[in-house]
C-alpha cells in the first residue's frame, strides 16, 4: 500500500495552486510537507482526502482513488481546528467515531486509551470550551486517529503546544507509524520534520522544490555548517573564499562554507593563530535548505 500523488495540478480560476506535484509515500513512512503559506500544501491535503478533486493527474491510496466511501481508512487533523464546543469531550468523540464507522464498544475503549496516554483522563467529561488550547490540540488529534487509520494526514500538529506535549504527541506519532499507519505531516517546526521524517517535499508557490529522501537531500546541497570555538577573534575568516554566512558569538563562531574542502582551509588557518577548542563541521539544516531553495525563512 502507499499513496501517490501522480502530476496533480489544481487550478482556481487561473490560479494555480498545486501544479505539476509527483510523490510516492510508501506504507509505513512518515513523510514531511513544508512551504510557506500559499505553498500549496492545505489544498495538497484536500486533494488528497478526496475534498477537492485535482485539475489534473490523481491521487491513489493503494492504487484507488480516495472518495467518501474510503473515509473510514483516513485519519485529518485540520490546520484550523474544528471541535464542538459545547460538547463533553466524550460526547465528541462518540459522533465523530460513529461517523468513521465505529461502535459505541469500541469507541470508549479508544477514547480511554488515548485520554491516559496524554494523562488527561479526567477530561472525558469535560466540556470543549473548558478545555486549554493545547489540550483542545490533543482532543483534536485523538478524534483523527480513534479509528486507528491507515492514512493520517496532520496539518500544522504541533501548533500551540509547549514542549511537554509536543513530546506526548511525538511518542503518539511515532507508535502510530510504528503500528503501520502511514503520516503526511506539515509543519512550522523544522526540527520535527528533521527528527521524524525519512522523506520530504519543499513546495514553493504550488511545485515542488525540493523533494527525496533528507539524508540524500542534505548530502546533494552541498554546504556545510562549522562551529569553531577559539579564545581570538574569527573575523578574519569573513572573507574567506567559499565563505556564504559568517555569525559570530561569544565563544567563536558559526560559518557557513561550500564544501568540506573549504572547511579544511578554514582549519588549516587557525590552527596557525593559536589554540582551537573546537572545530566541528555539520551537516545543513532543513532550515537552511529551506532558506536558499525558497529565498525565505519559515515562520
Amino acid at each position: 500500500m502507499s499513496l501517490s500523488i501522480d502530476h496533480v495540478t489544481k487550478r482556481f480560476g487561473q490560479f494555480n495552486a498545486v501544479s505539476d506535484l509527483t510523490i510516492q509515500v510508501p506504507k509505513g513512512e512518515m513523510f514531511g510537507m513544508l512551504g510557506a503559506n500559499g505553498a500549496g500544501k492545505t489544498t495538497t491535503f484536500r486533494m488528497m482526502l478526496g475534498l477537492l478533486e485535482p485539475s489534473e493527474g490523481k491521487i491513489t491510496w493503494d492504487q484507488k482513488k480516495i472518495d467518501y466511501s474510503r473515509t473510514s481508512i483516513i485519519g485529518y487533523l485540520p490546520e484550523e481546528r474544528g471541535l464542538y464546543p459545547k460538547l463533553t469531550v466524550r460526547e465528541q468523540l462518540l459522533y465523530l467515531g460513529r461517523l468513521k464507522g465505529m461502535k459505541k464498544a469500541e469507541i470508549i475503549s479508544s477514547m480511554k486509551d488515548w485520554l491516559e496516554k496524554f494523562k488527561v483522563p479526567e477530561y472525558e467529561t469535560k466540556k470543549i470550551e473548558e478545555l486549554s488550547k493545547g489540550n483542545q490540540q490533543k482532543i483534536q488529534f485523538i478524534a483523527a486517529v480513534l479509528h486507528r487509520p491507515e492514512l493520517i494526514i496532520l496539518d500544522e500538529p504541533f501548533s500551540g503546544l509547549d514542549p511537554l506535549n509536543v513530546d506526548l504527541l511525538k511518542k503518539a506519532v511515532n507508535e502510530l507509524k510504528n503500528e503501520g499507519a502511514t503520516i503526511v505531516f506539515s509543519s512550522h517546526r523544522m526540527e520535527h520534520v528533521e527528527e521524524l521524517c525519512e522523506h520530504l517535499c519543499i513546495m514553493h508557490k504550488g511545485s515542488p522544490v525540493v523533494h527525496g529522501k533528507l539524508k540524500e537531500i542534505k548530502q546533494d546541497f552541498g554546504k556545510k555548517n562549522v562551529v569553531i570555538r577559539a579564545d581570538y577573534s574569527l573575523d578574519f575568516l569573513k572573507d574567506q573564499p567559499g565563505v556564504t554566512k559568517y555569525e559570530s558569538n561569544p565563544n567563536g563562531a558559526r560559518i557557513q562554507v561550500e564544501g568540506m574542502e573549504i572547511a579544511k582551509t578554514l582549519f588549516a588557518l587557525i590552527t596557525e593563530k593559536g589554540f582551537v577548542e573546537r572545530f566541528e563541521v555539520e551537516e545543513p539544516s532543513l532550515h537552511d535548505i529551506f532558506v536558499e531553495k525558497v529565498g525565505t525563512t519559515y515562520e
